[in-house]
């Protein structure tokens, strides 16, 4: 299961109609009624502000809204849509500005889908998983092999200082600890402090 990193945004326009979708990182039903209140407040022209969202750990807990387009047309399809590609923690939120043609359900069911998939190409996923952070000391020689090393264990740099030494905070997935450790103190031969 991936969890969405950022924000992303598509567009697509059916018969004359807009359909922004915007992907919105969202942990728990809560900030899911965040991010489409945050939309709305975005778009207060719009027409339709549908929302489709899974979230928790194992992507279980569904919402969705049809948002006075008629019923299942709407928030439903970009739901199914949604589900079908494994992502959690995401909200997406699908904005219709109407065109003055009239898309019938099925045409609705399509554009909705459609909307969600093309949002759905352009966001960054993490695999989902657990995640600890760890406290680095080392001297700059070991710095751009240690960049390596961050990057083939999928560990992130959270903070930097840089004074006599190297101070770094990095955020990884906690299965990977005990290999980083091993890593680090190999390219430090003991010399890179680990908290």
């Amino acid at each position: 299961m991936d969890t969405l990193i950022e924000r992303a945004e598509a567009e697509i326009t059916v018969k004359k109609s807009r359909f922004i979708a915007i992907a919105i990182p969202a942990s728990n039903l809560e900030e899911v009624k965040k991010a489409v209140e945050s939309v709305r407040k975005e778009h207060p022209e719009a027409n339709h502000v549908v929302h489709a969202a899974v979230v928790g750990n194992a992507g279980t807990i569904y919402s969705s809204s049809d948002d006075k387009e008629p019923k299942n047309t709407a928030g439903r399809p970009a739901l199914e849509v949604l589900k079908g590609r494994h992502i959690t923690n995401i909200a997406v939120c699908i904005v219709r500005y109407f065109g003055g043609t009239l898309l019938g359900t099925g045409g609705l069911v399509k554009a909705y889908g459609d909307s969600c998939k093309a949002v759905l190409e352009k966001v960054r996923t993490e695999r989902l998983a657990e995640k600890l952070d760890l406290s680095l000391i080392m001297d700059y020689t070991h710095l751009t092999q240690a960049k390596r090393i961050f990057q083939e264990l999928e560990a992130v740099i959270i903070e930097e200082e840089y004074g006599t030494a190297v101070k770094l905070k990095i955020r990884l997935i906690k299965d990977r600890q005990e290999e980083i450790k091993q890593k680090l103190m190999d390219l430090g031969q003991g010399r890179i402090t680990i908290r």
